[in-house]
């Protein structure tokens, strides 16, 4: 079983990254950046791993890579190489608009959610299947 993570930016401007689908079993991490706060929650699970004594039975989870999911703040500021307007655009959505969802300064809709999502899976599909020449 793998960790479902979900990595937000909060109210203050830091990022908070938490476990999701482990009952009895919470984790953290925080930090400045999302990359700290991945940092900080991967340092979370060794901590919690390391409590456990010899011979105990480890759970599987902390054993393995966790599953990221991100907030649009989030993901904008991990993945930067991504232009908030031209995936806008790409998307079909407002460019003005995208940046309050980035900023969260306005509710998004699943359906908005799931457009900006499947035009996540686009763009890796394509890159994933290219060669340069």
């Amino acid at each position: 079983m793998k960790f479902q993570v979900s990595i937000e930016k909060q109210s203050d401007g830091t990022y908070i990254a938490y476990n999701t689908n482990v009952d009895g079993l919470s984790l953290i991490g925080v930090g400045n950046t999302v990359n700290e706060a991945k940092a900080d929650f991967f340092n979370s699970m060794k901590e919690v791993a390391e409590t456990y004594d010899e011979g105990e039975k480890i759970p599987q989870c902390l054993k393995a890579d966790p599953v990221f999911k991100f907030d649009l703040a989030s993901l904008f500021e991990y993945y930067s190489v991504l232009n908030v307007s031209a995936f806008a655009k790409f998307v079909g959505i407002n460019d003005s608009l995208m940046r309050q969802y980035k900023r969260g300064n306005t509710y998004i809709s699943e359906s908005q959610l799931k457009k900006i999502e499947d035009g996540i899976h686009t763009i890796g599909k394509e890159f994933a299947s290219l060669r340069l020449v």
